[in-house]
């Protein structure tokens, strides 16, 4: 029995032994990675670029200000802070200094969108966020607002943001079904809603043959049939008259756009209407 405990114990022992020793393998295998950032402020980049390859670490600029102290080409800040403990490999971010300003804001505002980037950039200058607006009585794509402004002094970027106009969106309606209705209450409709009528065209009524049975007109004697075996005269055809100008009464009965599609506030709709007309 206390030979069967000792066994226990010993095997109790040897687990703690072993977890300890995993435990401190994987505390140096972790710290080992790791690396104390240097200082890169006040350097240059070149050399920030040196410093972080000999500690295993890279160097990416982020920004750039202007700087009356900081001379050009030298870091002024950097994240992480020198002295912090990162993992091998990590990118330390960087700002770099472009000296005293020395370069004269122009003034873009007029100009397009394009222009005013093409203005910017061959004065040294970046476009920073632009910004759209609809604005009533002015033109789409011209510059309306600027900051800094022109001929700004003491600014800390290269950077200039943008007010530029766009046009108004366009408003779409869904177009209704005029089947039916007379031509003058639809045309109104249409024109208060700032659409426009386009073609309107009289469907003609379609020929009848001479010789063939139509209904009587109420209060017209129906035609005699003729005699049997009497030879009846050929048919012919009665050219019907030339459609005639439609009028205020004449009824939609086909339109185009048609019921259902999407349009937008200045469409044109064409008609073909059938009925009275103007003789």
């Amino acid at each position: 029995m206390k030979s069967l405990i000792r066994i226990v114990l010993l095997s109790l022992v040897l687990v703690v032994v072993a977890l300890a020793s995993a435990l401190t393998a994987m505390r140096f295998a972790i710290h080992g990675t790791e690396v104390t950032v240097p200082k890169f402020v006040g350097v240059t980049l070149g050399e920030a670029e040196r410093l972080a390859g000999n500690t295993g670490l890279s160097v990416v600029i982020e920004r750039q200000y202007y700087s009356a102290d900081v001379p050009e080409g030298r870091v002024m800040m950097q994240v992480p802070a020198a002295g912090t403990k990162v993992r091998r490999g990590y990118q330390v971010r960087v700002a770099q200094s472009l000296g005293p300003q020395r370069v004269t804001v122009p003034d873009v505002l007029g100009e397009s969108g394009r222009a005013a980037q093409l203005n910017l950039e061959r004065r040294g200058l970046d476009v920073g966020s632009v910004a759209y607006m609809d604005m009533p009585g002015i033109p789409a794509d011209q510059v309306v607002a600027q900051s800094p402004p022109a001929n700004a002094s003491g600014i800390s970027m290269p950077k200039i943001d943008l007010l530029v106009t766009t046009a108004a969106p366009t408003a779409t309606y869904v177009m209704p079904s005029f089947t039916g209705q007379p031509l003058g209450s639809v045309s109104r409709t249409l024109q208060d809603a700032g659409f426009h009528v386009g073609n309107v065209v009289m469907i003609a009524t379609p020929p009848v043959a001479e010789g063939s049975v139509a209904p009587p007109s109420p209060g017209t004697p129906a035609q005699e049939s003729p005699p049997s075996g009497t030879a009846a005269p050929p048919a012919t055809l009665t050219t019907a008259p030339a459609p005639a100008q439609p009028n205020p009464a004449s009824i939609v009965v086909s339109q185009n756009p048609p019921p259902g599609q999407k349009v937008n506030a200045v469409a044109t709709v064409n008609f073909e209407v059938r009925g009275e007309a103007e003789g």
